[in-house]
């Protein structure tokens, strides 16, 4: 344990550690209002529920570290794989609908949602695939495990979850093009994969009426007019994100202080969840915000800087599927708080409530851990050869 906590990347590991702390702070001050006057439960119920969610987190990313052997990622990958697609084809008879969508499964009063889960399966799965082709000669080693990441997105599509099903698809592409891959006819038909994917997703939101109830339709919807926010204040959407630039507003430069927001008192509906930014902003202004910024770009940086000292493709797609999941949440969410793309409940990496998100990222995160020691292995290997071999 102690030699693979030296060949952390403590950087890494520090802004991880900075942004869980800090997202336990802001979910408390954010969520103890709505606790009390909508749940009627006591004001630390979020935070205390969050604080267990963070806990079997943190014990994932360290038993990732130190006891996942990369021999096993071939055979976890599959199984996570096929338990989310099966999970989210029994959600069909069994999910619970929440905002006319069947996301998710109740247990023991925690919500399970599958979708969750499949993003870091599918970016497991297509490492291990990709990773053991050693060229990509031949069109199906490029399109085969694309079959089964389609199947979770039609899946996700169908219930309808049309923001988990982007970031899915996102994620898929960001992998499809870092392949390696020279041959010039697989180059145009990866393009062409593209092109008939984004007509399909487009094809498919036009004739979802056929996948989902009216009610589930219209509100997915709604989701498409995002403009001119505070014009739109009586629909759901309008004024959501019109109250966001309300908190926005009142933070200005410096806040009003820690645990001061006004729009919090039921005003921001989800002020914990997926509107935790406008609320930052508000009780910390706009260095606040800023400075979480900052904390991203951090940690995004150092993910790329293991994803390009990988020792093999393998642990460099999982650290690009880990960039990839983790930078696509941050511009989602942030894009449809400030009204530049469709708001469609996208968690904030670390800051949004929530336990599916929450112990998926740190798996993810402890996967890219573990890449970073393998590759400081791999260089101890090489440089020690070298030394014998001179």
């Amino acid at each position: 344990m102690k030699a693979n906590f030296r060949k952390l990347d403590k950087g890494l590991l520090f802004v991880t550690l900075l942004l869980t702390i800090f997202g336990l702070v802001m979910i408390f001050s954010s969520s103890n209002v709505a606790a009390v006057l909508r749940y009627h439960e006591s004001s630390t119920h979020f935070f205390v529920r969050q604080v267990e969610f963070s806990a079997i987190g943190l014990v994932i990313f360290f038993l990732v570290i130190n006891c996942l052997s990369a021999k096993w990622y071939k055979a976890l990958s599959v199984v996570l794989l096929g338990g989310s697609i099966l999970a989210l084809i029994l959600l069909r008879g069994y999910g619970a609908v929440i905002n006319s969508a069947q996301s998710w499964f109740s247990i023991g009063g925690f919500g399970f949602q599958p979708s969750e889960f499949a993003k870091p399966a599918i970016i497991l799965f297509l490492a291990c695939f990709y990773g053991s082709v050693k060229r990509f000669k031949k069109w199906y080693y490029v399109f085969f495990p694309i079959i089964p990441c389609l199947m979770v997105f039609l899946l996700v599509v169908a219930q309808p979850d049309w923001g988990t099903a982007s970031i899915i698809a996102i994620i898929c592409m960001f992998i499809f093009f870092s392949l390696p891959v020279r041959n010039n006819y697989i180059t145009c038909l990866k393009i062409l994969t593209v092109m008939v994917a984004v007509f399909g997703i487009g094809g498919l939101y036009f004739l979802q009426d056929k996948l989902v109830e009216t009610e589930a339709q219209s509100m997915q919807e709604s989701r498409f007019t995002f403009a001119n926010p505070c014009s739109r204040y009586q629909e759901d959407n309008g004024y959501q994100v019109c109250n966001g630039y309300i908190a926005i507003h009142n933070g200005g430069l410096w806040g009003v202080g820690l645990g001061n927001s006004t729009q919090k008192y039921l005003y921001l509906p989800e002020s914990y969840t997926d509107f935790i930014f406008p609320i930052i902003v508000e009780e910390l202004g706009v260095v606040g915000g800023s400075c979480v910024l900052i904390a991203y770009l951090y940690l995004l940086y150092r993910i790329l800087v293991i994803a390009r000292n990988s020792s093999n493709l393998r642990n460099s797609i999982l650290a690009y599927g880990t960039f990839a999941y983790i930078f696509t949440h941050i511009v989602v969410n942030l894009a449809g708080v400030l009204a530049l793309l469709p708001l469609t409940g996208v968690p904030l990496p670390f800051l949004s409530y929530g336990g599916s998100f929450a112990i998926n990222l740190f798996f993810l995160l402890g996967l890219t851990e573990r890449v970073s020691i393998e590759n400081k292995n791999a260089k101890f290997k090489n440089d020690f050869k070298k030394v014998m071999g001179g």
